[in-house]
Order: C-alpha cells, then structure tokens, then sequence
C-alpha cells in the first residue's frame, strides 16, 4: 500500500507549474493589493500550506512573475527594433506583435501600469531591459529618414507611445467596447484586427506625409 502524501511533500514540476501559472492569472486580474496566496492556492487547486512552503511568500511570488511580465512586455520590441529591415516594415512589425502580445494577454499592459505606478520604484530594477529599447537601432534609422527628408521629424519617444497606446487601450476597453456596441467575442476580434490596421495605416501616413510650407 502506498503512503499517502501530506500538503507538505516538496512539489513536482507538474504542481511548481501549476502554482506559476495560476499566481501570473491571479496577480494579471487583480494586482498584488487584491491577490491573496488563498486565491492562488485555489486557483492551482493545491492547499494553500503548499503554496507557501514552495514560494516563501506572496510577495517573493509577485516580484519575480513581474519580471518574467516586465521582460515580456519589451523583449519583443527590442528585437523588432534592431531588425535590419526599412523604417515602414518595422513601425508595421511592432504594431502586430504589440497587437498579438495584448491578445494573448490582455490584462499585461494595465498590470504592468497599475504595479509601476503602486511602487514607482519597482522600475529601477527593470532598467536593465529599458536601457536596451534606448540603445537599438531604431533612434538611428529614423535620424537618417529625416536626414533624407522621408519622414516629419519626430523622436522614438514620441513614437513608441504612439504605436503602443493606440494598441494597448484597445485591449485594456476591450469590456467597455463589447458592452458599448454589443459585441461578441468574435464580433470584437474582427473589430480590432480592423483597428490594428487602421493604426498602421494611421501612423504611417502621418509620418511620411509631405510637410506642408
């Protein structure tokens, strides 16, 4: 007869999964102020004293699914960024992978948001990933488009805002949108596919319009 293992057996990869993936749900929902290892361990469907053994804390937890989140947030861009392909085809590259990013994870942009502005200070410690985005190619190439008169003279700080948050709120109103126009999930992807598109076209257009004298 086998022994029947407690709540305290040191845990599989299976359960160590498990306990990951359903904190990063947890946390994404609703923050760390409003997560609990309760709802974690319920979420895992594991008992609450196992969480705690494998992790430590709730806090330890958080930190260190922030920086894999952090990480996921930019590491995306910054290879966009350095491809060597021409200005137009990169603008368009990163509105599709910021668009595919918010669809399989529409609550990343407003967790990382919310979590930036609740400790301010948690960002120093993803200056290691931000200092990358500053030290692409990106800020060269459009300083030789403008040089050549191709595009408005603009900076990559006011151009990556522009990209992003034309996206991102689309995703973060995704409920209000649905709710406004009586959407269904189906309905609301057609929608915004028709949106990233237009953002392309949107911002594109802007930058390569002729200046007007």
């Amino acid at each position: 007869m086998k022994k029947k293992m407690d709540c305290f057996t040191l845990p599989s990869k299976s359960t160590e999964e498990r306990i990951w993936e359903a904190a990063k749900q947890v946390f994404l929902e609703k923050g760390f102020d409003g997560a609990t290892s309760r709802d974690i361990a319920t979420a895992a469907g594991i008992n609450i004293a196992l969480t705690n053994y494998y992790f430590r804390s709730k806090e330890k937890l958080f930190l260190n699914i922030f920086a894999e989140m952090f990480q996921l947030f930019f590491t995306g861009m910054v290879e966009i960024l350095n491809r060597p392909i021409s200005l137009r085809e990169k603008i368009a590259a990163l509105i599709e992978h910021d668009f595919q990013l918010m669809k399989e994870n529409p609550c990343l942009a407003l967790f990382i948001m919310n979590e930036i502005h609740r400790n301010p200070e948690r960002i120093a410690d993803s200056f290691g990933i931000m200092k990358q985005v500053h030290q692409t190619l990106f800020e060269e190439q459009l300083q030789v488009e403008i040089n050549r008169g191709t595009i408005r003279p603009i900076n990559g700080n006011q151009l990556i805002p522009m990209i992003f948050c034309n996206i991102q709120f689309l995703f973060i109103s995704k409920p209000m949108h649905m709710k406004m126009w009586q959407m269904t999930e189906d309905q609301f992807e057609e929608f915004a596919i028709k949106q990233k598109n237009l953002v392309i076209d949107m911002i594109t257009n802007f930058l390569y319009e002729p200046q007007k004298v």
